[in-house]
């Protein structure tokens, strides 16, 4: 069907120009948005539209549906749908039904129809949909929380729509304006603002409490010598490192077995007998069918243990910075953080002097350092550089 359809960078230019000062509408808006987002990057360029997402707008506008799924939807509102599962039919309906919802609430329970807003829809609008640390201010300019994100954006409209206590409620009810700051790498915005909350000592932070972990990666050693992983609940024994699901600890394992080259079957990720799919594409290198010598296999994952487990006392972390032509620089010396700056990605080097003279310097403490030792376990990084 889409044989002789154009290529995405043919019809690139022409996406910017009709969508400009548009705003997207689809249902579930992100799944589709960041399809077209990511095109874009892969272009260079950073494609930025105003979304409307017609399966939250449903859940608020028209309630007590037992399904918000399109096709349910639709029946329940007699739209018709010509070409299921077809981009045109899925459009046009789509169409039809943020008609409705327009009819019914023409403000579509946006900024300006919530008694929680006291912030300008000109601030909420330009928030960046990128990495950094953000902070709710109250009427007469004062810090009142501050917190980060992947996506600031995303995290900030999160914040408005939870009314779950209140708490919560008094926070927005408090919230007059919104500053940021960007950092381009999730650590440097996990550190900034554990040195800001300690620095401001906003009224409505407090201290973050999530789930136990409740899964983990282990490690042991099998008869022909090679050290192998599994992913596994947490019970008595303490794992290398924990998660929140097995989910996470299992993306984490396939991320290290790639980065490392290690052999899918021996990280507990391909349970067929014989060789692993990475054998077969020539990424592993044959430890599955004892090609590799257990000594060689080792020496990688030992590697990849040493980063896990922070053993290193002085080495740089480098990763993604603000924009494409920077990175982002964390500094440990005899174990200690001594902070993070960012340099020209041309720049990066194995000259020490010149990655210490961007770092800024911040307090050393037992938070920072659980938060590194936490991410270097849980997060690939671009490059570490020992010194």
């Amino acid at each position: 069907m889409v044989e002789d359809a154009p290529k995405f960078y043919e019809i690139a230019k022409d996406l910017v120009i009709l969508t400009e000062g548009k705003s997207i509408v689809a249902h579930n808006a992100s799944f589709d948005y960041n399809f077209i987002r990511n095109e874009f990057k892969s272009l260079g360029y950073n494609y930025k539209r105003e979304r409307l997402c017609t399966v939250k707008l449903s859940r608020k506008i028209i309630p007590n549906h037992k399904s918000y799924s399109l096709g349910k939807l639709c029946n329940d509102l007699n739209i018709q749908i010509n070409g299921r599962h077809r981009a045109a039919g899925y459009a046009l309906a789509t169409v039809k039904l943020f008609e409705i919802l327009l009819k019914k609430d023409p403000n579509l329970g946006q900024m300006g129809s919530s008694k929680f807003y006291n912030v300008s829809a000109d601030v909420i609008k330009s928030l960046p949909e990128e990495a950094g640390v953000y902070y709710f201010h109250d009427q007469n300019g004062e810090v009142i929380y501050i917190g980060k994100s992947k996506n600031i954006k995303t995290r900030v409209f999160s914040h408005f729509s939870n009314e779950k206590s209140e708490r919560a409620l008094n926070m927005i009810d408090a919230i007059h304006n919104i500053s940021y700051e960007l950092t381009g790498s999730e650590l440097i915005a996990l550190l900034l603002e554990s040195d800001e909350i300690k620095v401001q000592k906003p009224k409505f932070n407090r201290r973050q409490r999530r789930a136990t972990s409740h899964y983990g990666i282990y490690q042991y050693t099998n008869e022909q010598g090679y050290i192998c992983f599994k992913t596994d609940a947490i019970k008595d024994q303490s794992p290398i490192v924990s998660f929140y699901s097995a989910k996470e600890a299992r993306e984490r394992m396939y991320q290290l077995s790639e980065k490392y080259q290690l052999c899918q079957k021996l990280c507990g990720l391909y349970e067929a007998s014989g060789a692993c799919f990475y054998y077969q594409i020539k990424h592993c290198k044959g430890a599955c069918v004892g090609e590799e010598p257990s000594s060689e296999y080792n020496n990688r994952v030992q590697e990849m243990l040493d980063v896990l487990s922070y053993n290193w006392q002085n080495f740089f972390i480098i990763d993604e910075g603000r924009n494409e032509d920077e990175k982002s620089i964390v500094k440990i010396e005899n174990g200690k953080y001594i902070g993070f700056g960012y340099i020209d990605a041309e720049s990066i080097g194995n000259d020490i002097d010149n990655l210490s003279d961007v770092i800024r310097v911040y307090p050393d403490n037992k938070d920072v350092q659980q938060i590194i030792r936490t991410y270097l376990r849980q997060h690939s990084v671009e490059m570490l550089i020992k010194f």
